[in-house]
């Protein structure tokens, strides 16, 4: 099930602004502005960004990074009760490993038309072929987590990079 955020007033704010802070974070050291945190039973149980360049590794996406924080805090794999929260659709790995991990809602701010797999491009965490799916919602933030990459990019651009 995708659903579309339409009140900007969404009880989802409150966790999306803690993974804007670390989209702010993977911006303040050069790496794309991506942030996410997984909630359980109301409170953050692993927050993380990017961090492809400083670690020099391509599955260092901010999603990867929380969901294997959040496996360690709760000592099992199965993520059956939380929700990720993330800036940007996540793309095909990072979906792959939110059914993997079984996580129940997904949360995202914009979507990304060059490699969306929750609802852009695909849709991997609603394909009931899959052994789990995940309750989508996108758009919650989405002008402020959209403008941050784009303000990233334009820098980045100005700079002759990416």
């Amino acid at each position: 099930m995708f659903e579309l955020a339409d009140n900007p007033l969404q009880p989802h704010d409150r966790w999306m602004y803690a993974a804007l802070q670390q989209a702010r974070e993977a911006f303040d050291v050069d790496e794309v502005p991506v942030g996410a945190v997984i909630i359980h039973e109301g409170r953050v149980i692993a927050e993380a960004f990017n961090q492809r360049e400083s670690l020099n590794d391509p599955t260092a996406h901010a999603e990867m990074i929380a969901i294997t924080q959040a496996a360690e805090t709760l000592g099992s794999w199965r993520l059956l009760d939380c929700a990720l929260y993330v800036t940007l659709e996540p793309c095909p790995m990072c979906a792959g490993a939110i059914v993997q991990a079984r996580i129940p809602t997904l949360i995202y701010g914009t979507t990304d038309t060059k490699a969306g797999a929750c609802h852009t491009l695909y849709q991997i965490t609603n394909d009931i072929r899959l052994n789990h799916q995940a309750s989508v919602i996108g758009g919650v933030l989405a002008d402020e987590c959209r403008g941050l990459l784009q303000e990233f990019f334009a820098i980045q651009r100005a700079k002759g990079k990416k």
